[in-house]
């Protein structure tokens, strides 16, 4: 028992506890779609300045995550989205090949916008559905709920994304700071304050993200920035390190 404290890393933990704090979140919002509907008003139109309700909460909670997406931080959040920073980029002792360097962040590349364009299929499926009155507004915030816990559940325990990635980890994601955008495209559907606001900031973090990629390619690189190494991993995130811990 004691060997197994020592192997769980104290990110990997918190990580957890995040995900049950999200789960909490998920349930709450749940019972709140079953038993105050009308505080989903808040997500339509204008609404949002109207009056305040639990759902201003969970804005705040969700722009406060993203804010901390722009700025270098060490409370403790995985290197895999930290890896855009200078601040934490280790290059690697030896030249560069760039020609390969080059090479990967194209494979990469290709594979990540493969994942794009599934979920911009999955979005206007959900927004068609919304827009002929089978999904309801409140309905699209839970939708945008649920892919919040999944977030963590990709990270922490199965990343269906990956087997389209081909990436041994979170650590070394092309597409790691894309989760935000991936969650609440989906509520462009929604054409209010709340859905625009979230999706203009994810936007931007999605855009940050995508150009620091192609202006500083070396640092989403393991072959290049000694961070993103198994070797140097204090996360110890992956499902690759769940499974060890299972023996």
């Amino acid at each position: 028992m004691k060997h197994t404290e020592q192997r769980t890393s104290k990110t990997r933990r918190i990580y957890f506890l995040r995900l049950i704090g999200r789960s909490i979140v998920l349930l709450l919002a749940c019972l709140l779609y079953i038993f105050d509907k009308e505080s989903f008003t808040a997500a339509e139109g204008l609404h949002f300045f109207r009056e305040f309700s639990p759902l201003h909460l969970l804005w705040m909670l969700w722009m406060w995550d993203m804010v901390l997406q722009l700025i270098p931080v060490k409370a403790h959040i995985s290197i895999g989205s930290q890896k855009v920073f200078e601040s934490l980029f280790r290059p690697i002792k030896e030249k560069i090949n760039y020609k390969n360097l080059k090479q990967y962040i194209m494979d990469t590349t290709a594979s990540a916008y493969k994942v794009m364009v599934l979920w911009i299929l999955l979005t206007v499926a959900l927004s068609l559905l919304h827009i002929n009155g089978v999904i309801d507004t409140g309905m699209m915030v839970l939708i945008a709920t649920f892919f919040y816990v999944c977030d963590l559940i990709c990270v922490l325990i199965f990343c269906p994304f990956r087997l389209i990635m081909k990436n041994k980890c979170c650590t070394t994601c092309r597409i790691f700071n894309w989760d935000h955008l991936m969650m609440f495209l989906p509520l462009v559907a929604v054409n209010s304050f709340f859905s625009w606001s979230l999706v203009l900031f994810s936007f931007l973090i999605w855009l940050v993200w995508e150009v620091c990629v192609f202006t500083y390619p070396e640092r989403f690189w393991e072959n290049s920035n000694m961070a993103l190494r198994c070797s140097a991993c204090t996360d110890k995130l992956c499902t690759q390190y769940c499974r060890k811990l299972r023996k």
